[in-house]
């Protein structure tokens, strides 16, 4: 067991957690951040990001990591690349186990963020990003007078696919029962809008592309019917996971995000914060979850002092 006890330990190391590094670090509270061997979150997977505040002719989603990554070490972030196992919430001081290490810690700041659901299908892991999207309003405005798929259901998908008629001369939305599981208003919404077109009890069994999306294979789920569907891109609209595992028996969770109260960070669990998309599940945009990693800071500090 390490034996020093941390002010704070940031679990998580996307846009939240790094936001939460710098502020924490500036209020000298020397953080820990466990970052996971997958660093940086999802924004790893993302090409152009062209909607974070302050880079005007945009930035890859990797470089604008990096550049976080350097500001909180230099404010003295102490970064672990390591993966928690386990944690116990339940006494004072905190401990957070990784695989070769217990860490001890006053307060936890968890912003392990989410992971969009995908289709498992071929193709999809060489083409997100390059056309395959899971984030209509981080990437709808890169296809614009294109014909696009989105797929899935519910008021998510629903809500992307009006959004993507902005920019899309077509959208379809590839749906493998014969009816929507989206509220009415949603649903009614989409079937009024002009450029949307539905493919029904369908499935995509392969994304098609050498190096960028060209188009889908499809198969019709009753009739077992196969075809491939042109398009400029595709976007997977079925749901997101929150990396909550971690933390089923120490916190509270709503839906699988953790849940915290009111206008806070606070966890139900006094001095445990969360912030980003393993809280958020409306918004998910980088943007939001540094703001969330601002605040987790600044209420870590706060609860710091008060002990």
């Amino acid at each position: 067991m390490s034996n020093d006890v941390k002010d704070v330990i940031i679990i998580g190391s996307g846009p939240a957690g790094l936001t939460a590094a710098v502020y924490a670090g500036r209020a000298n509270l020397k953080p820990l951040m466990i970052e996971g061997f997958e660093a940086g979150g999802q924004l790893m997977q993302t090409t152009d990001v062209e909607n974070y505040p302050g880079f005007i002719d945009g930035i890859m989603g990797p470089e604008l990591m990096e550049r976080m990554r350097k500001q909180a070490a230099r404010f003295d972030t102490e970064f672990l690349t390591d993966d928690v196992t386990s944690v116990d919430f339940s006494k004072q001081p905190f401990t957070i186990n990784t695989a070769n290490e217990t860490y001890r810690a006053r307060s936890v700041i968890i912003s392990t963020g989410a992971k969009a659901k995908m289709l498992g299908v071929p193709g999809e892991k060489e083409l997100l990003g390059h056309g395959l999207s899971t984030c209509a309003t981080c990437d709808g405005f890169f296809f614009k007078d294109q014909e696009l798929l989105i797929v899935g259901g519910g008021d998510t998908a629903m809500e992307e696919a009006i959004f993507l008629t902005k920019f899309a001369s077509k959208v379809t939305v590839v749906h493998r029962r014969d009816e929507l599981r989206a509220s009415k208003i949603m649903q009614q919404r989409a079937m009024d809008n002009p450029k949307i077109e539905f493919i029904w009890d369908t499935v995509i069994t392969e994304l098609v592309g050498d190096g960028k999306v060209t188009g889908a294979k499809t198969k019709n789920v009753k009739t077992g019917e196969e075809s491939v569907v042109e398009a400029g891109g595709v976007f997977v609209a079925i749901g997101h996971t929150p990396n909550t595992s971690l933390f089923t028996d120490q916190l509270e969770l709503d839906g699988g995000y953790i849940k915290i109260a009111g206008d806070t960070s606070e966890t139900t669990v006094p001095g445990v914060f969360a912030a980003g998309d393993v809280v958020d599940f409306r918004y998910r945009q980088a943007v939001t979850a540094a703001g969330m990693g601002c605040e987790a800071a600044i209420d870590a500090e706060r609860w710091l002092e008060a002990q």
